[in-house]
């Protein structure tokens, strides 16, 4: 049968749908090989960002060599970065031979098998339509990790902020059935699943597609209950869409859904908040804030946040600066602004020239180290479960796990501690992880 090889770019939903593909492929009988070795090379890739998308078009150029010598590979590209820049790539790249955009997923692998089976085409399946999705209805079984998987609950978004390429290239919002959501993570946990983490571009809009009122919290309440899923986390939250229910069902049932929410301020300047289309203000963004604190002490509190955005004064940075100050949060993924074309911003032409844009993200990251390591070394000393998942990224002898309020621990222990839930110390704290010691199971 053939053989195939999968790299995957950007965010957790791409890791979700390259699981699938995989998954859907193995049933087939393909088998995964290095992809040296392999009849198609499956990129899929994420074009949120600049950076992230001209990482694979620095791939692509990597496979004329064996393609001189041999014709092969074929390379497909999917995900977002083939509905936005997909026929580009295709009439650069002779290999480039499949291209299908992230609503079309459940089209790969009979695709694939056409393209195999076909003498010289080159097959497009992108997404014309932005309401209309072709799922592929399997559980993501085939994984780097055993004991954790993502779920996505939610397709694209409605919500058009100024800097955002994803209503475009993932098309409008769409929820997942949550009877199929719900099964899907029945079967993982039946395989031996631990962790799920459920995904969305916005996952408290879950629902609101729905002609009954089921609501996020509603899956959230039946996903605890019924699927027995260990440990359940979710990423992102909107603050436009946020609800105190979200936090009362967090609350029910504290030792299966994880206190850490993601919750983007992305600018804690009102009037760029207002440019970005974000909908809400900074006194609306605080007043959730302090009601999951006061609901879930202890939480962790991650955020995301844009620097340069076409229009920031330095007046607007400081007061994302003072945001910083203000809501201590646990942890934040900053970005200098990357223009993507079709957005509304990325023509406007007060643009923040890159020198500004990178001396603002340093001083941010400076600042926000500052804060991390203030929080985690007040940890030190304290208990919490953990469940091993992974070997630590460095370090021999060393496996990590995550907190409850999802920061990273490294601890000491053998492979054969691998997906088992421990009790740890923590006993050191840096910006970014934890250290600690294992006093015993947590099962």
């Amino acid at each position: 049968m053939y053989r195939f090889a999968l790299k995957v770019y950007g965010c957790q939903m791409n890791v979700y749908d390259g699981d699938k593909m995989k998954t859907a492929l193995v049933s087939r009988g393909w088998s995964e090989v290095p992809e040296e070795e392999a009849d198609v090379v499956i990129l899929n890739g994420c074009s949120i960002r600049d950076k992230a998308e001209q990482k694979v078009w620095s791939d692509l150029g990597r496979y004329a060599p064996r393609w001189g010598r041999e014709r092969k590979p074929f390379v497909a590209v999917t995900g977002c970065i083939a509905q936005n820049v997909g026929r580009k790539m295709a009439s650069r790249f002779p290999w480039v031979r499949f291209v299908s955009g992230p609503r079309h997923i459940g089209a790969v692998p009979d695709g694939l098998e056409r393209l195999m089976s076909s003498s010289g085409e080159t097959f497009f399946f992108l997404d014309d339509d932005p309401k209309a999705f072709l799922d592929l209805k399997v559980a993501p079984m085939e994984r780097l990790n055993k004991w954790k998987a993502f779920v996505t609950i939610a397709h694209g978004c409605d919500n058009f902020c100024s800097y955002c390429i994803v209503p475009y290239v993932r098309g409008r919002f769409v929820s997942r059935p949550p009877m199929e959501i719900l099964e899907e993570m029945k079967k993982l946990a039946e395989e031996g699943v631990m962790e799920i983490t459920l995904l969305g571009q916005n996952v408290d809009s879950y629902g609101t597609d729905f002609p009954d009122g089921y609501s996020f919290s509603d899956l959230l309440r039946d996903a605890a209950r019924e699927t027995g899923v260990r440990l359940i986390r979710f990423v992102t939250s909107h603050p436009k869409d946020f609800t105190p229910d979200v936090v009362e069902t967090m609350a029910a049932y504290p030792d299966v859904i994880c206190p850490s929410i993601n919750l983007p301020i992305q600018s804690g300047s009102d009037r760029m908040l207002a440019l970005m289309n974000r909908k809400y203000t900074l006194g609306q963004y605080r007043s959730i804030v302090r009601g999951i604190r006061e609901r879930l002490p202890g939480v962790g509190l991650t955020s995301d946040l844009i620097v340069g955005h076409p229009r920031e004064t330095p007046e607007d940075f400081q007061c994302s600066l003072s945001a910083l100050e203000e809501f201590r949060f646990d942890l934040v993924h900053t970005a200098a602004y990357s223009p993507r074309e079709g957005t509304a911003a990325a023509a406007w032409e007060e643009q923040v020239p890159r020198e500004i844009k990178m001396a603002r993200l340093n001083e941010v990251n400076r600042l926000q180290s500052k804060i991390a390591l203030e929080i985690n070394s007040g940890l030190v000393g304290r208990t919490c479960p953990v469940l091993l998942d992974d070997f630590a990224p460095r370090g021999e002898g060393l496996l990590q796990g995550r907190t409850p309020s999802d920061k990273v621990v490294l601890v000491e222990a053998g492979e054969e501690m691998l997906g088992r839930m421990v009790s740890v110390l923590i006993t050191g704290a840096e910006n970014w992880c934890l250290s600690g010691r294992i006093l015993g199971t947590a099962e």
